[in-house]
């Protein structure tokens, strides 16, 4: 298992669970100096990411981009894959495949989080889920010309009324035409949704594709009640060589919590 940390590049999103935010030349070095493997960045748009300086960074850190998120077409844009209006829900999967382009030239995979929608003010359950599959179809065969997959990502239902529970996230992602598409399992929302996080990711097995590594209160692994020892084992038995990313608040400050990221996982990846 590998190491990842997140850069958020968003300011309307200031505040919320990325550890770096202080631009992409000094949260890039800083992962670097820090031993990070790979960083998953949180972009306003591919507007802002300039592909040529961004792999001069990453080259020069000694660094991996595993992801990009999507979350800005919902924060920023106010774009959902589940909007009850055909031309938005559009503009929504256009905003995807621009990520997908973005993230596929570095081998690197697009993340749906919060833009499946819905927050629990826009259409029915069934319906939603609905678009939500046919925009993961969408964007399952677009991400395989760059042979990643792309990643979805269940919430707790304080955030969505789509996928709530690994379980849920399986049976929607078996229910798709393309094999393209794999999930994102959160150890935050699975600590609201899951009888047992362990059993959880053993019923994900082959389908998990990328983990959110944070404790129970959302701060970085270490400063919450988050038992790892049967979460690490469940992730060894199903055989996850992805990468244990931090997405957490940046407590106390950015650099503590990247800080203190970096020893839990190499406490809880060499024991």
């Amino acid at each position: 298992m590998k190491s990842c940390i997140t850069i958020s590049l968003v300011e309307e999103a200031r505040g919320g669970p990325f550890v770096l935010w202080d631009g992409l030349e000094k949260s890039i070095a800083f992962a670097g100096e820090l031993g990070y493997d790979a960083v998953e960045i949180f972009s306003p748009g591919v507007e802002v990411i300039d592909p040529d300086a961004l792999g001069k960074m990453l080259d020069v850190a000694g660094l991996k981009l595993a992801a990009l998120g999507t979350g800005a077409g919902w924060v920023k844009h106010q774009l959902q894959l589940a909007d009850p209006d055909a031309a938005k829900r559009q503009q929504a999967r256009d905003f995807v495949r621009q990520i997908i382009d973005c993230a596929g030239q570095f081998g690197a995979f697009a993340i749906i989080g919060s833009m499946q929608g819905p927050s629990g003010k826009t259409g029915d359950a069934k319906t939603a889920l609905g678009y939500l599959a046919e925009a993961l179809e969408d964007g399952g065969q677009h991400a395989a010309q760059y042979n990643v997959p792309l990643v979805y990502e269940p919430l707790n239902r304080y955030e969505t009324k789509q996928c709530c529970t690994v379980a849920d996230g399986v049976a929607l992602l078996e229910s798709l035409s393309t094999d393209n598409v794999r999930l994102l399992c959160d150890l935050f929302h699975m600590n609201i949704e899951e009888a047992d996080i362990a059993d959880a990711l053993r019923i994900g097995g082959k389908w998990v594709g990328h983990i959110h590594f944070v404790d129970s209160n959302r701060r970085p692994v270490g400063c919450g009640h988050m038992q790892y020892g049967r979460i690490i084992e469940a992730l060894r038995e199903i055989d996850y060589q992805g990468y244990l990313c931090a997405e957490a608040f940046p407590y106390p400050d950015p650099h503590e919590a990247a800080r203190q990221t970096m020893r839990a996982y190499r406490y809880w990846t060499q024991t």
